[in-house]
């Protein structure tokens, strides 16, 4: 199986590289689209600032075989952000597959007990994901626990396929056809993250 990750100037790719390994997936690491398009599946990771990669993507003329997939996509984190259709960090029109706005995070304060914190801004470490819903998910328990590193945040909409509480809801997976994308780490995420990606290259 020809799965192919694209590479670009964010971060994190590397662990994404480690997790598929682990699975027994020797991945292809491109930025060619004639590649990209070929692959069985890709995998779009990434860590990193929207409004600048939105313009390395462009450069490295991938936009376009991006948006015309057939086969399995997955965005993960930033490359989950850069599937929608608009977002505040950098204020960039990204590659439009989801509908929905990524919005930063606003610090509101929190209750706990007698005492009020502020939940802080990026949103790091583990958190639940809920209403889980499609094949990425299949096995995945309700309340399961996924290891987030974010300041923004796709706003809940039609394509949102599992939901996180932080600060507000919003969508920790969205799904639309043969694309998928979910905001937490699926790398960093233990066990519940391995089988993610399994159900993901078994698509």
């Amino acid at each position: 199986m020809n799965v192919t990750v694209v590479k670009y100037n964010a971060g994190n790719i590397q662990s994404v590289l480690f997790a598929l390994e682990r699975l027994g997936i020797t991945p292809l690491l491109s930025s060619k689209p004639e590649e990209i398009a070929k692959a069985d599946k890709v995998i779009f990771p990434g860590v990193g600032e929207a409004g600048s990669t939105m313009h390395e993507l462009e450069r490295l003329g991938i936009t376009a075989a991006l948006q015309q997939l057939k086969q399995p996509f997955l965005g993960i984190c930033l490359g989950l952000q850069l599937m929608c259709r608009h977002t505040e960090e950098g204020n960039a029109d990204c590659l439009n597959i989801f509908g929905q706005e990524v919005k930063k995070f606003e610090q509101f304060p929190a209750a706990t007990g007698a005492e009020t914190q502020k939940l802080k801004v990026p949103h790091t470490g583990w958190n639940t994901i809920t209403n889980l819903q499609g094949p990425l998910f299949k096995g995945i328990a309700e309340n399961s626990y996924v290891y987030y590193v974010h300041s923004y945040y796709a706003e809940t909409g039609a394509n949102t396929c599992a939901l996180t509480d932080y600060i507000h809801p919003f969508s920790a997976a969205l799904m639309k056809d043969n694309y998928f994308a979910v905001q937490f780490h699926p790398e960093k995420s233990g066990s519940v993250g391995a089988a993610i990606l399994k159900n993901f290259i078994e698509l």
